[in-house]
């Protein structure tokens, strides 16, 4: 017979039920805490897993019952975002072999900190990325991950939202055949990203189990996969330089032969060197790209409560899913980024489809591709706000049970201020850089490492011992990413207000 839900989805043993097996933990006495009993309703002890397994059924009526398969759908779907729309821009201000180099050292380091995260879970059977923050730090390691993951899933919330409001009145424009865009409701962004907020995100946000969102995170990861095979597709159809630029280079040639000669020369040159890709580049806009990149692999804050709902769970079937995500989705964002700057070049802007609309406004290849990426970002929304309503919920209500109201509330709650931050937002980029540079590598690289080094009990491995250092390492790491991102993006917004005042 099926339990009664008590709780939010991602919350632990919330009413003392135990499930078996469910994860190997050390010893209860180990960091000096002990484990709560069935009886304890304090909320920081509902993170914690029983002392010893019970044949009593399954806590909830969804726990544990989400596939692997479903899983890294999941996983992946949290991962993958609009950020791929931003690496050929990030290709094009770094050169292909500094981006691969630095797209693989992140994606190394964000499978190692999640590495780290499941490791602390095991030692004291927590679940929830806030309940580590409390057993490492207390109340106030709870508030700063609670902060972090609201800051970085708003901030992902936001940038899929600006993509539907940039790209969902082309996609109209284009079916209505329009050249130019009209003043009609139906063509106005801010409008449009209210109603898909109210008719299509809200309804799946307010779903209580993660793991029936697999089929959408199914569906969204093949819409994404078709927009990389056409990305790959229109390399090999996309003239470079683009035609009217050919145009304009000749339009002021003589009719004079040898001038034609020469001029069709000189052409050939520009074009040849405007077509040439970049191995190594270092510019102003250097300072947005690992930024970006941090973003696009943060999926930390869904881990845990993936790792919750998983059918037969362990570290080490978790660490698989991760690493498995992780891959696939290492692949995707380099094919993307690659076939996209070998496209453009120089000249791809920070939204990779709107550089498609200088080719061919209509295309219906790219028309199709823009369907597809909205309906994946859009289906997106959905896994990202789970964590942010549970990250509130423990800042905001740490000793209520579960309430169909307050879920509700929350969500509409969070979606218009999301939406209202979209509306004003000047342009996706800024929240790329700011958001990556700032939460993101509190989420990959502070956090895990800390709440690593303070959770993992000093019996098992000494404060010296070799992946405590590591850990601690990997913080510093984190630490100076995130002041190096943010005082570059400080002096590029100076640089730039200073020319735009001294143009005036």
């Amino acid at each position: 017979m099926e339990a009664p839900l008590q709780t939010e989805m991602v919350e632990l043993v919330p009413n003392g039920k135990h499930l078996e097996g469910l994860l190997p933990v050390a010893p209860p006495t180990a960091g000096g805490q002990r484990v709560e009993g069935p009886g304890r309703s304090c909320v920081e002890g509902e993170g914690f897993l029983p002392k010893s397994p019970s044949k009593e059924p399954h806590f909830t009526d969804f726990e544990g019952k989400t596939s692997f398969g479903m899983s890294v759908f999941n996983l992946s779907n949290a991962i993958m975002g609009s950020g791929i729309l931003g690496l050929a821009y990030a290709m094009a201000n770094t050169g292909i072999i500094l981006f691969l180099f630095l797209l693989t050292a992140v994606a190394l380091l964000s499978s190692y900190s999640i590495h780290l995260l499941l490791k602390s879970s095991g030692i004291v059977g927590i679940r929830a990325y806030e309940q580590l923050g409390y057993r490492a730090f207390g109340t106030p390691g709870k508030l700063a991950a609670a902060l972090a993951i609201t800051l970085q899933n708003i901030g992902a919330m936001s940038s899929y939202l600006y993509i539907i409001k940039s790209e969902l009145p082309l996609v109209i424009q284009t079916f209505l055949n329009l050249e130019d865009r009209t003043s009609d409701w139906y063509m106005n962004g801010n409008y449009l990203v209210i109603l898909v907020s109210v008719v299509v995100i809200l309804p799946l946000a307010l779903m209580r189990q993660l793991g029936y969102l697999g089929y959408s995170s199914g569906f969204s990861l093949s819409c994404m996969m078709f927009f990389l095979i056409a990305v790959i597709y229109k390399k090999f159809h996309v003239p470079c330089p683009l035609s009217p630029n050919v145009g304009n280079m000749t339009s002021n040639v003589s009719l004079m032969e040898i001038d034609k000669d020469e001029a069709g020369l000189q052409a050939k040159t520009e074009a040849r060197a405007f077509c040439t890709p970049s191995y190594f580049t270092l510019n102003t806009q250097t300072a947005y790209t690992i930024p970006i990149m941090a973003f696009a692999f943060v999926c930390h804050p869904e881990v845990l409560p993936i790792y919750t709902e998983l059918k037969d769970p362990s570290k080490r079937k978790m660490q698989r899913i991760s690493n498995l995500s992780i891959a696939v989705m290492y692949v995707m964002y380099f094919l993307a980024a690659l076939f996209g700057y070998l496209t453009f070049y120089d000249g791809v802007e920070s939204e990779l489809l709107h550089t498609y609309s200088k080719v061919d406004p209509f295309d219906v290849l790219i028309l199709c591709v823009r369907v597809a990426v909205l309906t994946a970002v859009t289906l997106t929304v959905p896994i990202v706000l789970f964590p942010v309503r549970r990250a509130l919920q423990q800042m905001l209500f740490p000793d209520r049970e579960f309430s169909w109201l307050r879920h509700v509330l929350i969500a509409v709650g969070l979606l218009t201020c999301i939406n209202l931050l979209v509306i004003f937002a000047p342009n996706i980029l800024g929240i790329f850089g700011v958001i990556g540079a700032t939460s993101a590598p509190c989420l990959i690289f502070i956090f895990p490492a800390i709440f690593y080094f303070r959770i993992i009990p000093t019996e098992k491995e000494p404060a010296r011992s070799t992946p405590k250092i590591l850990a601690l390492c990997f913080a510093a790491l984190g630490i100076l990413l995130m002041t190096m991102s943010l005082s570059f993006i400080i002096m590029d917004w100076v640089s730039g207000t200073s020319r735009h005042g001294g143009s005036h």
